[in-house]
């Protein structure tokens, strides 16, 4: 958002697959695994899975992604991904039309924003720790955007993986789990771990639809580059936009999208 442009998280897990978008089991021969994320006010589910292609373009397969798609094209080939897979937790509008609602961030994020991720080697053993421990809990929404929001479904996944690799920054981010402070923490244990295999990976925007995406920040950069907010800030709390300002400064320039 204008105020605080942290982004979307999410985890990617190659050798997982979708049961159902609510149920996860280990992938067949040929499966490219799942895209997994914690949703707001989606039939009062915590986390929904969907399958790599669809998550990020909305169609069945690799063949049917398109270079360039305008509004209307991203718009259909969310609803009629929605209609054929989605329809038990997304289901139709009004005499049958499409919904409205954040539905739309379950598929085609890749006509949303660029994408940048970090990869990480993980053994089968592991997968099978999460699968069970994702299946065997219950997939209630306690969504809160300060503690308990999207980042913090993926740092917790990580952690599940790498006990403790993940944390909180209560200075730059203010306590809050965002994108930017999972890369982060990602490059720190990769230091502290030089023998785990780690790698980057980016996905390009499919122009069309939106505007370019911009940069993810740190809740203190976010503040302090939003005129929208800091102007008022500073204005009835003076001391406090010193303050967002100051930590900005000291700790939340760091691009955690490239490590070093």
């Amino acid at each position: 958002g204008a105020i605080n442009p942290t982004g979307h998280a999410s985890v990617y897990l190659s050798r997982v697959c979708a049961q159902t978008p609510v149920v996860l089991r280990r992938c067949d021969p040929g499966e490219f695994g799942i895209v997994i994320s914690r949703y707001r006010k989606l039939s009062g589910y915590d986390w929904i899975a969907i399958p790599l292609v669809p998550y990020l373009y909305a169609v069945e397969d690799f063949a049917s992604i398109p270079e360039e798609a305008n509004a209307e094209t991203v718009a259909y080939l969310r609803d009629e991904y929605r209609r054929n897979h989605l329809r038990e937790i997304v289901p139709d509008g009004a005499g049958g039309q499409t919904p409205k609602g954040s539905w739309v961030e379950l598929i085609g994020a890749a006509y949303n924003r660029k994408i940048y991720g970090f990869q990480i080697e993980t053994t089968e053993a592991q997968d099978q720790y999460v699968i069970s421990v994702l299946n065997s809990r219950k997939n209630k929404s306690h969504f809160d955007l300060f503690f308990n929001n999207c980042a913090d479904f993926s740092r917790r996944i990580l952690n599940l993986y790498y006990a403790g690799a993940i944390r909180r920054n209560y200075i730059a981010d203010a306590g809050i789990t965002t994108p930017q402070q999972i890369a982060n923490s990602l490059i720190s244990y990769m230091n502290h771990h030089p023998g785990l295999p780690i790698s980057t990976f980016f996905l390009p925007q499919i122009p069309g639809s939106r505007q370019p995406s911009h940069r993810v920040d740190s809740v203190s950069a976010g503040l302090a580059r939003s005129k929208k907010y800091i102007l008022p800030l500073a204005a009835f709390h003076p001391w406090v936009a010193c303050s967002v300002f100051a930590i900005y400064l000291a700790n939340g320039r760091r691009d955690g999208t490239r490590p070093g």
